[in-house]
């Protein structure tokens, strides 16, 4: 069974947090606000509990697991992607929808190319957090959690937003260049702060799992993800 297993228990309850919060900010990620004088996408929202679950993901299922929970992701949210495309083809019922072609396109419509970019920045973002995660890790022998978590997300996230707001919104003419910038940098600045503020959330949750496995199990956990991912890079 493959609940009877407290390491796959663990795992399936982060994916899941994991995916949830990615397919969300893809479907909300239109919607443009002001911060103050700048603008940023909402979608960046549910981004830092990503980060979180990355990072402890990375520490207790290495590269591995993280790399294939980002292929299943993006997998994930392309068949989102379809499913929008053919319910913004499918004409409405007139008279009887309480929401128009119109309406419901303008809504989901807008967030086709922030998919098509998203999967693009999601899957490299994700490959260069986890490669600069585990560079972290071995240069500090597993001390200082705090900077192989926010090390990591610092540099994947410069990636992950331009090329999220490039494709998005820069290249399909939604927005021109200053705007461009103006959200890239906003977004980025927003990430930042949020993953160095809930940095504790990150030893909350290495307390919690460690409760639950108990110090054994989950030295032996974090061990062999170490040993895993030496072994991944080495192949490379």
């Amino acid at each position: 069974m493959i609940f009877s297993s407290k390491r796959n228990f663990v795992y399936i309850i982060m994916a899941g947090i994991f995916i949830t919060n990615a397919v969300v900010a893809e479907l909300i990620g239109s919607k443009l606000i002001h911060i103050g004088p700048f603008i940023m996408s909402i979608g960046i929202i549910p981004w830092p509990v990503v980060f979180i679950t990355t990072d402890l993901i990375n520490e207790y299922y290495g590269r591995t697991g993280v790399r294939k929970l980002s292929l299943i992701t993006a997998g994930l949210i392309s068949y989102a992607f379809i499913i929008l495309f053919f319910a913004i083809t499918i004409p409405a019922a007139k008279g009887i929808s309480q929401v128009t072609d119109e309406q419901f396109t303008a809504v989901f419509g807008q967030s086709m190319w922030i998919i098509v970019g998203s999967i693009v920045a999601f899957l490299f973002s994700q490959f260069v957090d986890v490669s600069i995660f585990w560079l972290l890790r071995d240069k500090t022998g597993g001390k200082m959690i705090w900077l192989r978590s926010t090390g990591s997300t610092v540099i994947s996230q410069i990636i992950d937003t331009f090329i999220v707001g490039g494709i998005g919104f820069w290249l399909p003419g939604k927005v021109d260049t200053a705007t461009f910038i103006n959200m890239s940098v906003t977004g980025y600045t927003f990430k930042l702060i949020i993953a160095v503020a809930l940095t504790p959330l990150i030893y909350v949750g290495h307390n919690l799992i460690e409760k639950y496995l108990g110090d054994e199990e989950s030295h032996k956990v974090i061990i062999k993800a170490a040993e895993e991912s030496l072994h991944h890079k080495v192949d490379e």
